[in-house]
Order: structure tokens, then C-alpha cells, then sequence
């Protein structure tokens, strides 16, 4: 008898411990839940010129203003600007590249790549690729040999503006010649 009535006590002590815990509150809480998205970024880059035909005389400078632009909200890069000349453009005229870009020199590179850096606060500046915007009609230039030109062989100066980013890690920048890289695909 005694066994019984000490599992029956112990029976009611498992219960009521059941009922009493099982009605205890413990403390707990739960935060805000934050959402990260990770949206894209990117780089816009624009070549704006005002005029597109071009009268050579001899001795005179030409107004020529090819002007690029990298659009606010792209990322901070390097911008480039190449300018591809046709093999007989020397014969006839010249031109120098405006002020605050550097030639890239170095494996590989094509003649006419200048680059300059562009800083999130230089964002929508912009640039003209021309020294005052302007090319010149060499003055040995004669009126035999501009009526020599065709159509297939006048003189021509073509502008490519290319952008790409500055940083290749946080912090580290890649060099102009592996950002040009980036964008020529060599």
C-alpha cells in the first residue's frame, strides 16, 4: 500500500508541476525583420557634337566639338575617348586634345585613347575631347590636292567615348590600361 500511495503522490506532482509550468510566461522577443535589395549599378557615358559636316579651307581652324558626358548616378570610372583618324587626316589637318586628359600608352593600345578619371562629384560634367573644340586645315594644304578627294577619301575624325569602373574591389582602383582592357575586350 505504501507503494501505491507513493506513486499516486508522485502521479498528482507530475501533474500539478504539468499545470504550473505549463501556465508560466517566459520572456521573449522578436525584432523588426529588415529586407536588403541589392538593385544593379551602372555606368552611362554620352557623346554629344553640334555639327556633323565639315568645309576644309586651307590655314583655317574648324569648329568641332565633340563633348562626352558621364550621366549623374553611374558609378565612378574612368572615361575614355578615342578618336580614329583616316590614314590620310595628318596630310590635311591636326588637332590637340583638350586639357585634363592623358594618353593611355602601353600593349596593345590603339593610337588616339585618352583617358581621365570621373569622381562621383564630377558626375554630369562635362567634357570636351578637342582643344577649344576646334580642328585646323593645315595652310600647305592646296586646292589640287583637296580636288584630289573623293567621296571614299576625304579626311575623317571619328570620336568613340567608352566608360569603366573605377574600382575593381573595395578600394583598390585598376590602372587606366586595365580599364581599358574592361572596354576594348583585349
Amino acid at each position: 500500500m505504501k507503494k501505491k500511495t507513493l506513486v499516486l503522490v508522485l502521479a498528482l506532482v507530475l501533474v500539478a508541476v504539468g499545470v504550473v509550468a505549463g501556465t508560466l510566461a517566459w520572456l521573449t522577443a522578436e525584432s523588426d525583420t529588415i529586407t536588403n535589395t541589392f538593385t544593379t549599378s551602372g555606368i552611362e557615358v554620352t557623346l554629344t557634337e553640334t555639327n556633323e559636316e565639315y568645309k576644309m579651307v586651307p590655314g583655317f581652324e574648324i569648329h568641332k566639338d565633340p563633348k562626352t558626358t558621364v550621366v549623374t548616378g553611374s558609378e565612378e570610372c574612368y572615361l575614355f575617348a578615342k578618336l580614329d583618324k583616316s590614314a590620310n587626316f595628318d596630310t590635311f589637318m591636326t588637332y590637340e586634345i583638350a586639357d585634363g586628359w592623358t594618353q593611355l600608352t602601353g600593349t596593345g593600345v590603339p593610337a588616339g585613347v585618352y583617358y581621365r578619371k570621373v569622381l562621383s562629384a564630377d558626375m554630369g560634367t562635362v567634357y570636351s575631347v578637342l582643344k577649344d573644340d576646334m580642328v585646323a586645315v593645315k595652310g600647305e594644304v592646296t586646292k589640287a590636292m583637296m580636288d584630289a578627294l573623293t567621296q571614299q577619301t576625304y579626311p575623317t575624325l571619328a570620336v568613340t567615348a567608352y566608360a569603366s569602373q573605377l574600382y575593381k574591389g573595395a578600394g583598390v582602383e585598376f590602372t587606366a590600361l586595365e580599364a581599358w582592357s574592361n572596354v576594348s575586350g583585349s
